[in-house]
């Protein structure tokens, strides 16, 4: 944002009137959207994640890929109504694609991330892609001024399995062991959090950018034995090493579905 001149904008307030029109973007379940969603009126959703929970009365326009990023999807939409992409706006675009494929290392991508992001370089002005990208993952691994709460809600979402609600959060870094040092503030954040929202379990991955490997924070014997089982791992001083299933989406979430539907 600051790169490109643009300020962040506005949060939506809590409460829209009922019968609002709204779009979702870059998800669909009505536990990760806003708390009365129920009253609005969904009427576009681009999304590329998993179909939720969303039920409408009346048809609406989605727009569903299994690519890595959203916002691959969006600049499909530019270039299909024929409408101009600026350079600030190719940036942002290119800038989330390069964050959410971890510049493609992240299972989740595909060859359509990869046009796009070819497509929007030249517009973005970018000359050298790898130095931007890791301009952004020095910029995401730079936490040192976030309390452990603020960290733990920089990419979490629940999820219900089995009709249980389940907290699950992840943070992407160059420096696995400064997070890792804060490990008991973590916890606490963690248990805070469980106890706040009444999860059934609050699992956090914190995600090696360079190794590509996956370190889940194990918060107590309910998470230990369904991470162990899910996962066939073993939990040591309380994290799992999941090695290379990095992806929440397509890694973490899918063997939890998997393990609570046969357990069933």
């Amino acid at each position: 944002l600051k790169r490109a001149g643009m300020k962040p904008p506005d949060m939506l307030p809590s409460y829209l009137a009922a019968g609002t029109a709204v779009a979702l973007v870059d998800h669909n379940e009505s536990q990760q959207s806003m708390e009365n969603l129920k009253m609005m009126r969904v009427t576009y959703v681009v999304d590329h994640h998993r179909l939720g929970d969303l039920t409408t009365l009346e048809p609406i326009y989605l727009r569903f890929e299994p690519v890595g990023c959203t916002a691959t999807i969006l600049t499909k939409l530019y270039r299909e109504n024929k409408f101009r992409i600026n350079q600030n706006i190719a940036l942002l675009l290119v800038s989330a694609i390069l964050s959410d494929t971890l510049h493609f290392r992240s299972p989740t991508t595909t060859d359509d991330d990869r046009s796009i992001v070819n497509y929007l370089l030249p517009i973005a002005k970018i000359d050298n892609v790898e130095s931007y990208a890791n301009q952004i993952f020095a910029a995401k691994s730079d936490l040192n001024s976030y309390t452990m709460r603020e960290i733990l809600f920089l990419d979490y979402k629940t999820f219900i399995f089995n009709n249980q609600l389940w907290g699950v959060g992840v943070v992407e870094t160059f420096y696995p062991s400064n997070t890792l040092a804060r490990k008991d503030e973590l916890f606490e954040a963690m248990i805070d959090e469980k106890k706040r929202s009444n999860l059934t379990g609050i699992l956090f991955s914190i995600i090696d950018i360079v190794k590509i490997r996956n370190y889940m924070i194990i918060l107590g014997e309910t998470e230990k034995f369904i991470i162990q089982k899910a996962f066939n791992v073993n939990v040591q001083d309380r994290i799992a090493d999941l090695g290379s299933r990095i992806s929440r989406k397509k890694d973490i979430v899918p063997s939890l579905e998997r393990y609570f539907k046969n357990s069933n």
